[in-house]
């Protein structure tokens, strides 16, 4: 398999960027702080009283935790700055200051607000959170990104060397973690983020297949014509996107199936992006791709929002919190080189 971590960690080294881990007394998170900033990886900012977690981190033998930042969500003084921030973007929706305040001691908000100031880059929390805070806290302090208004999942699979598909044997997925039944525009904002987290995470030149049951009108039916409709905005909005749909997925991937069912598409058999028409779809995929395939799936992968903001499972591990730390890293990175381009 392809050593996109390598890659990816060498990258976030060269371009240090400012993650917070909310989550600051959890073991997992500490553990994978301390290799973060063990390794330079990021300059990592927790969020808690100072005292409990470098109380915390001596009690687990952390030797590194002393060189993040730590804001204290605690300290009423610290956090004004960052309450006055949150009271101005939801002041429309009815909010006071003194709610404004309450809600800023919350550690999700209070990494999110740090980004809003320009003081982070990105955050990495979940592993004590459901995904549903996570999100709130992102949609109402950072939002999402110019043009989109979904945020959706994508996963990097990694296929077993020697593959012949995808670039190098990498694929790219969309949406498998978010938006169970996408309208057509939805559909199509999910094709432009996945292509542009091919970009910043998988590191591939973005080629878009929209997958359906149906290949350029084998099949007719209505979630075929949203397919087809999700294609053409998704053209309007990035019009140097390289994409085409319908295909089904042999001819988007399989160089001589796209041949004969879509002669003359510049995605068909060269496809290393593959948007799926549903959640059910997408999901279902990626599992039978990871298991049945031996490949590694690589996410979810947040992706929509104007600022980078990634999910874990309560589940998962200390390396699974570092790896979506450097994910993390990477989207923050190639956001920027996106806005300095303009």
């Amino acid at each position: 398999m392809v050593d996109l971590f390598k890659e990816l960690k060498a990258r976030a080294i060269a371009n240090k960027q400012r993650i917070v881990l909310p989550e600051s007394t959890e073991i997992r998170t500490l553990q994978a702080a301390n290799q973060v900033l063990a390794e330079g990886v990021a300059d990592v900012i927790l969020i808690g009283n100072p005292a409990e977690v470098l109380a915390k981190a001596a009690e687990l033998n952390l030797t590194h935790i002393d060189k993040a930042r730590i804001v204290d969500n605690t300290n009423d003084a610290e956090i004004e700055k960052y309450a006055e921030i949150f009271y101005e973007l939801r002041k429309s929706k009815g909010i006071d200051m003194e709610t404004a305040r309450k809600t800023t001691k919350n550690p999700l908000y209070l990494g999110c607000l740090l980004i809003k100031a320009g003081e982070a880059d990105g955050q990495v929390a979940g592993a004590q959170n459901t995904t549903g805070n996570v999100l709130r806290a992102a949609f109402q302090v950072i939002k999402t990104a110019p043009g989109i208004n979904v945020v959706s999942g994508a996963f990097v699979m990694l296929l077993p060397a020697g593959s012949p598909y995808g670039t190098d044997g990498i694929l790219v997925f969309g949406d498998c973690a978010v938006i169970p039944a996408p309208t057509a525009n939805e559909l199509a904002q999910i094709a432009v983020s996945t292509a542009q987290t091919a970009k910043a995470v998988a590191k591939v030149d973005p080629v878009v297949a929209m997958l359906s049951f149906s290949t350029k009108g084998s099949a007719s039916h209505e979630v075929v014509d949203k397919v087809i409709e999700a294609t053409k905005i998704a053209k309007e909005m990035n019009p140097d996107l390289i994409i085409d749909g319908e295909l089904q997925a042999d001819a988007a991937i399989v160089p001589s199936v796209g041949f004969s069912k879509a002669p003359g598409s510049p995605v068909a058999g060269k496809a290393n992006v593959l948007v799926f028409p549903n959640l059910e779809v997408g999901n279902i995929a990626y599992k039978l791709v990871q298991r049945i395939g031996n490949a590694e799936a690589v996410g979810p992968i947040l992706q929509g929002l104007a600022k980078p903001v990634n999910d874990l499972s309560r589940g998962c591990s200390p390396e699974d919190i570092y790896k979506t730390l450097i994910i993390t890293c990477n989207q923050a990175i190639a956001q920027k080189e996106t806005e300095n381009n303009f």
